[in-house]
C-alpha cells in the first residue's frame, strides 16, 4: 500500500512538470510581449535604449532553456515571478485572490454535491414512472447551460425580477448565493447522472435482491447496501470534474464582478502577463492532481477490493 501510494505521489510531479513545460512553450509561443504592452506605451515616454534594458532586468532576453530553468528554480523555491503589469510580486497577486476563488470553488463543490445526492435520490425513489423518468433527464439539461448564460439567468431571476438576492451591495453571504448556484448547477448534472445509472446498475445485483427477499424494504436497501456500492463511480467523476470547477470559477467571478484568479486570469490573458498565467496554470494543475490523488486513496476505504487490487500492484 505505501509502495502505491508513492507511486501515485511519482505520477502526480509527473503530470506537474508536463503541465509546467507544456504551458511554458505555449506561453512563450504567443505572439506580443507585456513588457513592450506596458512600457512602449508613449505616456511614459521611455526611451528604446530604457526599454532593452528593463527587458533585460526581467530577464525576457535570456535564452529560452534559462528562462525555463530559472522558472522552474524559482517555482521549487516557492516563487512565482513578478507581475510586469501589476508591478508586484506575482506571490502578492494569489495570495490577495486565491482565497475568495478556492471558497467559491469549495462551496460549489458542496452544493453540487448535495444537489446530485438529492436529484439521485429523487429519481430513484419517487413514486410515479414518469416522474422518475422526467427527474432522470433534468442532469442532461442542466449540462447542456453554459456557465456565463446560467449567471446571467439566476441575476435576472432572483435579483431583478424577484428581488430576493440583492445585486448591489449585498452582505457576505448574499453575495455567495448565485455564484455558487452558477457554479454548482453544471457540476451537479453529470454527477447526478453518473449516480443515477450507478443506483440502477447496483439494485440489478443478486445481493440486492436476497436482502428484499429478507424483508428489507426498498429504502432499507438503498441507504444500508446500494449506495456504498453505487459511490466509487461518483467519487472518480467528482475528482475529474474538479478541473472543471476551477475553469467555471473563472468565468462565474467575472459575470459576478468577484475579485479573485477568474478577474486577474482574465487580466493576464489581455495583457500577456504570462507569469501570472504560468502561476495560474501550476495552481490549478496541483489543485487537480491533490484532489485525484485524494480519490485514490479515499477509493480503497469505500471498496475494501480496492485495497487488496493496489496491495497486488504494489
Amino acid at each position: 500500500m505505501t509502495r502505491a501510494v508513492a507511486n501515485r505521489i511519482g505520477q502526480a510531479l509527473i503530470v506537474l512538470l508536463l503541465a509546467f513545460t507544456a504551458s511554458f512553450l505555449l506561453l512563450q509561443a504567443l505572439p506580443g510581449d507585456a513588457i513592450l504592452i506596458k512600457y512602449q506605451n508613449p505616456e511614459m515616454g521611455l526611451s528604446p535604449e530604457q526599454i532593452a534594458e528593463i527587458r533585460i532586468l526581467y530577464g525576457a532576453d535570456a535564452p529560452l532553456w534559462a528562462q525555463y530553468g530559472n522558472t522552474i528554480w524559482n517555482f521549487l523555491q516557492g516563487s512565482f515571478g513578478y507581475s510586469v503589469q501589476a508591478g508586484v510580486p506575482v506571490n502578492t497577486l494569489l495570495a490577495t485572490n486565491l482565497p475568495p476563488t478556492l471558497r467559491l470553488a469549495a462551496l460549489g463543490l458542496l452544493v453540487a454535491v448535495v444537489l446530485a445526492f438529492c436529484l439521485a435520490f429523487a429519481a430513484t425513489l419517487a413514486p410515479f414512472r414518469w416522474l422518475r423518468n422526467l427527474l432522470a433527464t433534468l442532469p442532461a439539461l442542466m449540462i447542456s447551460v453554459p456557465v456565463f448564460w446560467l449567471g446571467i439567468m439566476l441575476i435576472q431571476i432572483f435579483s431583478f425580477r424577484l428581488r430576493l438576492v440583492p445585486i448591489i451591495n449585498p452582505n457576505e453571504f448574499q453575495a455567495l448565493i448565485l455564484p455558487v448556484l452558477t457554479l454548482a448547477l453544471p457540476i451537479a448534472a453529470p454527477l447526478a447522472q453518473i449516480l443515477i445509472r450507478s443506483l440502477d446498475e447496483v439494485e440489478a445485483q443478486p445481493f440486492v435482491s436476497v436482502a428484499r427477499a429478507k424483508g428489507a424494504t426498498r429504502r432499507g436497501v438503498l441507504w444500508r447496501h446500494v449506495l456504498r456500492n453505487a459511490l466509487l463511480p461518483v467519487l472518480t467523476i467528482a475528482g475529474l470534474l474538479f478541473g472543471e470547477l476551477l475553469a467555471g470559477a473563472v468565468v462565474t467571478e467575472t459575470v459576478f464582478g468577484i475579485n479573485g484568479l477568474g478577474r486577474i486570469t482574465e487580466q493576464a490573458v489581455s495583457n500577456q502577463d504570462t507569469a501570472v498565467l504560468q502561476a495560474i496554470v501550476i495552481l490549478a494543475a496541483l489543485g487537480f492532481v491533490i484532489i485525484n490523488l485524494a480519490v485514490d486513496l479515499i477509493a480503497p476505504l469505500i471498496d475494501p477490493r480496492l485495497n487488496r487490487k493496489l496491495g497486488a500492484d504494489a
